[in-house]
């Protein structure tokens, strides 16, 4: 029996499988975005397509790429986890009480004089509790765009404050699936990822807040209505007991624990079992109850529809379709990874992109350019995640540099795009066009350049430390 000698993936190989996987990710998701076409199926399609060429050009068997894909899917099996935990994590925080006390106080900050810089902290709150940027515009966005307009303020200066307040906890949130999503695929962890992006994300809020605080000071005189928050906030208190600020202690200990670095699935295991005795302790919830809602989500039922919606949510269950996701990307990921198809392709691109700066450069461009073609922030985290992984290592750079830059283009910028999912659902919730509220989005136009600058100037850089070094030793 003879043995099929591999040939080595060129360029053209590379082109070949990533072109098919955009062309077909492309037509399911905007030609055919009537359809509601999901991307799994079309990603399960890119792997065939380059499985077939791995196979038939490259003389790659089977078993090979089933090892490659297996291998790579193995390599996230802690962020498969930690979302699955995650899903837990927000079905016992709603029923506790945990993340309503958060929208309820925060919306007690709202002044006319600040409003702007309220609503991107309200907005913020409301995100970093849930973990979705669409849930907060969809909900608490539209009641402060109704505010804001009442009080004279421009519709696109209060969509670029809710947008960039709603991604800022989308971005930072570890209940959110984009943040466990992003080390995912660089091969960090959840809480060293968190606390890397402090660095961008920090300052980034802290000039948007102050330009945001700049611009309102115009509208300082004007009177704010809070009948419509009082509604909200009466409307937070119909299914539960109390919703006293002992309930933010929940978070803080989570927090805490992410600041003694304590590993992310214990935490957050810890966060759920906190959850689940505040419901019985403060808003008398059975033992039955809490384990329904930790299963298959917590169901609002107020007197306001937008309340219901932004808490009907969470639970294991309801993180089945991102790690399907996941699942099927890797799929993908895993045969251009074991090919050698990710790190030709990555080679030519960083052939005019050298060091540091570079492959950070390339990272963010690569994202946006993904956004921009794919249409999925999701994908544009997995397609350069995979790309870029080794470029990293082999750089001696730490695997949460990567992440951070994942989610400083991918994430950030998706909103940004007219025809990108996130776009197109911030444009139809908030009712104005994507590059209206563009110039406004200050966070999210921040974020991108200041992951740059610090890749420029070396600031916040993290090199491979020893215990890094050793994994990677260990994986080859």
């Amino acid at each position: 029996m003879t043995i099929k000698e591999k040939k080595q993936a060129t360029l053209f190989d590379s082109l070949l499988c990533i072109s098919f996987l955009i062309f077909i990710l492309v037509t399911c998701l905007v030609v055919l975005k009537e359809y509601e076409i999901s991307a799994h199926i079309p990603l399960i399609a890119g792997a065939i397509f380059s499985a077939f060429v791995a196979i038939s050009k490259l003389k790659y068997t089977w078993k090979e790429l089933e090892e490659g894909i297996l291998h790579t899917i193995n390599t996230t099996m802690q962020s498969i986890l930690i979302l699955l935990v995650v899903g837990m994590l927000i079905g016992t925080w709603i029923l506790s009480g945990v993340v309503p006390s958060m929208i309820y106080w925060g919306l007690n900050i709202l002044s006319p004089g600040i409003f702007l810089v309220a609503t991107t902290i309200i907005c913020a709150i409301v995100s970093i509790s849930t973990g979705s940027s669409w849930t907060t515009a969809g909900t608490i966005g539209i009641a402060l765009l109704g505010i804001g307009s009442a009080l004279g303020i421009p519709v696109q200066i209060i969509a670029g404050a809710i947008i960039s307040g709603a991604y800022f906890g989308d971005k930072m949130s570890p209940l959110s699936d984009t943040t466990n999503l992003a080390p995912a695929m660089a091969g960090t962890t959840l809480f060293d990822h968190i606390r890397h992006m402090l660095y961008t994300t920090i300052p980034a809020l802290a000039i948007s807040l102050i330009i945001y605080g700049i611009i309102g000071m115009k509208y300082a005189g004007n009177q704010i209505d809070t009948s419509q928050i009082t509604q909200i906030q009466n409307a937070l208190l119909e299914n539960y007991n109390t919703l006293s600020p002992l309930l933010l202690l929940v978070p803080a200990a989570v927090i805490a624990m992410v600041i003694l670095k304590v590993p992310a699935i214990p935490g957050l295991i810890i966060g759920v079992i906190l959850g689940g005795i505040v419901s019985v302790v403060f808003q008398g919830s059975s033992i039955a109850d809490v384990f329904l809602v930790a299963k298959s989500g917590y169901v609002s039922n107020s007197s306001m529809d937008f309340v219901n919606e932004l808490l009907t949510r969470g639970g294991l269950d309801s993180m089945l379709g991102t790690v399907s996701l996941m699942l099927c990307a890797l799929t993908t990921g895993g045969i251009l990874e074991k090919t050698g198809m990710l790190e030709v392709l990555a080679k030519s691109i960083l052939k005019v992109a050298k060091g540091t700066f570079g492959l950070i450069a390339a990272t963010i461009f690569t994202c946006i350019g993904t956004n921009l073609a794919v249409a999925d922030q999701y994908l544009a985290i997995v397609i350069p995640g995979s790309m870029y992984k080794d470029a990293f290592i082999k750089q001696g750079l730490s695997p949460k540099n990567l992440s951070r830059a994942l989610e400083d283009s991918a994430t950030i910028t998706s909103p940004l795009i007219p025809w990108n999912t996130c776009g197109a659902y911030m444009s139809a919730t908030l009712g104005i066009g994507s590059f209206v509220f563009l110039p406004y989005a200050f966070f999210n136009l921040l974020c991108p350049l200041i992951s740059l600058f610090y890749g420029a100037t070396g600031i916040g850089i993290a090199k491979l430390s020893d215990e890094e070094k050793l994994e990677v030793k260990l994986e080859i």
